[in-house]
């Protein structure tokens, strides 16, 4: 907390972001104002909501502090940044960006928010160091819905793609460097995207559909086309990274392919040795690599679901019920801080102290059940649990009249 203290002119909103971010980290089984207001002891959720909403500090420099506690403690040479979006169900339509999106949350569509993460990749741990959130076109049309929700009236529409762009930009301007970038069909089918990265000379190897044209030095073909031709002997069964259950084997094929632009193109193909279902990758580095890293680079990618899972699960990453875009960037940011000081302590337990035979390595929610325990668990007596009993039945007797007043009105 201290790497984000300068950003809080006061000492109020300093003590209360630290409550906040500790009541991220608690055993609460759900995350709020109300409910993190409760635990902290306040007698309202209005601070809460304050520090969210309208006290002033900047987020952006936050999420700066973020990303710069991340790469200290979670820094590699052969990190891999990986980038993709996330959805929120969301019930309404005031809330800053919800529209009915195909989300993978809920595997359908849904009225949802959406928001684009970028996630760091290491040896040692990877957690969010970036975000964006996704305003559809349906939103930046609207002048007066985006500045209800605080949005700038000058907000213009942004794909995915470019709000990936951004980020990247983003952390690279500020001088960090990585080798390579990830991600899937959203990012990999976009021309400006991969053209972006090689003009800064990071290689990437992105996710396209089987109906991806490429062009090698036969003519062009289709991804799924070039899959067919590619003979037993070209495959190798190759390791995408550990996961829960031991390595995730594949067999792998790889095509050179013929383009204008100078350094190193080429189709990545990932065969299931199960079921022989196939996944296609464009790849691009400004020198050729060896076949095995462009799989460890692809096998990055289920990085940023155990982290997107981690998030939500441990620090209440989606379980806001802010409306306004400031106050929704603040809760993220602060959420990405919380879930990227448990990666941290899990980094450095795993190299300070290995975990004896019969133990498997701390995780981060082994770790977070241990500091709830230990740091976080505050005790409340009987006189504060009635206290808020109180108020939420008062904040909800006037709900219950406020909702009846307008059927009446509207009857008349």
């Amino acid at each position: 907390m201290g790497r984000i203290a300068s950003r809080f002119a006061w000492v109020e909103p300093r003590r209360r972001v630290r409550d906040l971010v500790l009541g991220l980290l608690s055993d609460l089984p759900r995350k709020n104002c109300w409910s993190i207001a409760e635990w902290a002891g306040e007698t309202s959720p209005d601070g809460m909501q304050h520090l969210l909403g309208r006290a002033r500090w900047d987020a952006d420099a936050v999420r700066h502090d973020v990303r710069e506690y991340v790469l200290d403690h979670l820094h590699d040479e052969d990190a891999v940044l990986v980038v993709d979006e996330t959805g929120d169900v969301k019930k309404g339509t005031h809330t800053v960006g919800v529209q009915r999106h195909y989300t993978g949350t809920a595997g359908r569509i849904e009225n949802a928010q959406v928001a684009v993460h970028l996630v760091y990749a290491g040896r040692r741990g990877h957690a969010a160091v970036d975000r964006g959130l996704y305003i559809p076109r349906s939103w930046t049309t609207d002048p007066d819905r985006c500045r209800a929700a605080g949005l700038d009236e000058e907000t213009v529409f942004a794909t995915k793609p470019e709000l990936a762009a951004r980020m990247i930009s983003r952390f690279l301007d500020a001088g960090h460097h990585v080798g390579w970038i990830t991600g899937d069909e959203v990012y990999g089918g976009n021309p400006k995207l991969r053209s972006a990265l090689e003009k800064r000379g990071i290689g990437y190897v992105l996710a396209v559909a089987c109906s991806a044209e490429v062009t090698t030095g036969a003519g062009k073909f289709r991804a799924d086309a070039l899959a067919a031709k590619v003979p037993k002997r070209a495959w190798q069964k190759l390791s995408a990274g550990a996961g829960a259950k031991g390595h995730r084997f594949y067999d792998w094929a790889v095509i050179g392919l013929t383009e204008s632009r100078p350094g190193s193109h080429h189709l990545l193909i990932r065969r299931n040795r199960t079921t022989g279902e196939l996944a296609y990758y464009r790849c691009w580095s400004p020198a050729p690599v060896p076949l095995a890293t462009l799989v460890r680079v692809a096998g990055s990618r289920w990085r940023v679901e155990e982290t997107f899972q981690a998030g939500k699960g441990l620090a209440g990453l989606d379980e806001h019920q802010v409306r306004r875009f400031t106050s929704w960037s603040r809760w993220v940011t602060l959420a990405m801080l919380a879930h990227a000081f448990l990666a941290v302590v899990r980094a450095d337990e795993h190299a300070s102290h290995p975990a004896p035979d019969g133990l498997i390595p701390l995780t981060c929610n082994e770790i977070q059940r241990l500091f709830t325990a230990f740091v976080v668990r505050p005790i409340r007596d009987a006189a504060h649990r009635l206290a808020w009993s109180a108020w939420r039945r008062r904040h909800q007797a006037r709900a219950h009249a406020s909702h009846y007043r307008r059927q009446d009105a509207n009857r008349t």
